[in-house]
């Protein structure tokens, strides 16, 4: 069942939400050669605490770290722990807090020192896939139209869909109705979108093939099959009677 927000459940969302944008942005200053992810765990963990909210992924279904932090084929979901980033890495970074009983949740791919230009423009079309999706972030518009952007400038530029992996409606639980996948599904229901709606919208986009790996021996972290890269950007977005407004987003942070 799809929950509408209410203006006080709309305001801790944009506390929450604010929260877990401060909170890429000190992971995205502090992304590095030699850096841990362990280390970028422990400064967001931190921090989102330091704000008075909780981590939403801590203990999420058994996962046992604070963020979800994922290096280079890693698609998402990845532990942090002793791994040191390197020269030319991407890092994706996935936050979620909880702030008076309501989830903000945003994701960023960040570079580690140069990065190979082909890899520069898929973080890049990651993104654009994203602002594709805004545009049909308008009352009446389906979900479908949210998935149909993602889907068409992401294979227009020759990259693979994630399709074993979806965003989600989010509010008091991290995850609500309805999905809002980065493809067209062929099942299923197609919602109208409707003030008051709050969905996470994340392309997950893979420099090569659409499929992926959930074999890895940590039984988190799912990886691209062909192990080329992958990258994710995500936003926690607001529909409303005009235009939608993203509410994890940074100060002075442009799309």
């Amino acid at each position: 069942m799809i929950t509408y927000k209410d203006a006080s459940a709309v305001a801790k969302m944009r506390a929450a939400g604010r929260i877990v944008a401060n909170t890429l942005r000190l992971l995205g200053e502090n992304v590095a050669p030699g850096v841990s992810t362990q280390r970028l765990n422990d400064l967001a963990d931190a921090y989102i605490r330091s704000q008075g909210a909780t981590p939403s992924f801590l203990h999420y279904r058994g996962y046992p770290m604070s963020v979800c932090i994922s290096v280079n084929e890693e698609v998402v979901h990845g532990i942090p722990g002793k791994r040191k980033l390197c020269e030319g890495d991407i890092v994706s970074c996935d936050v979620g807090a909880i702030f008076e009983g309501y989830h903000g949740d945003a994701a960023r791919t960040f570079m580690v020192g140069k990065v190979s230009a082909n890899t520069q423009r898929l973080i890049r079309v990651t993104k654009e896939c994203f602002c594709k999706a805004l545009e049909q972030c308008q009352r009446g518009r389906r979900v479908s139209d949210i998935s149909r952007a993602v889907q068409s400038h992401a294979e227009s530029c020759g990259y693979g869909v994630v399709r074993a992996l979806v965003g989600h409606g989010i509010g008091r639980a991290m995850h609500e109705d309805p999905e809002v996948p980065n493809f067209v599904q062929r099942r299923g229901g197609d919602p109208r979108l409707q003030p008051g709606m709050t969905l996470a919208i994340e392309p997950m986009i893979n420099m090569g093939t659409a499929e992926v790996d959930f074999k890895h021996p940590d039984g988190w972290t799912v990886t691209t099959s062909d192990k080329l890269p992958s990258a994710h950007y995500e936003n926690t977005v607001l529909i409303t009677e005009g235009e939608p407004v993203i509410l994890t987003l940074w100060e002075g942070e442009e799309l």
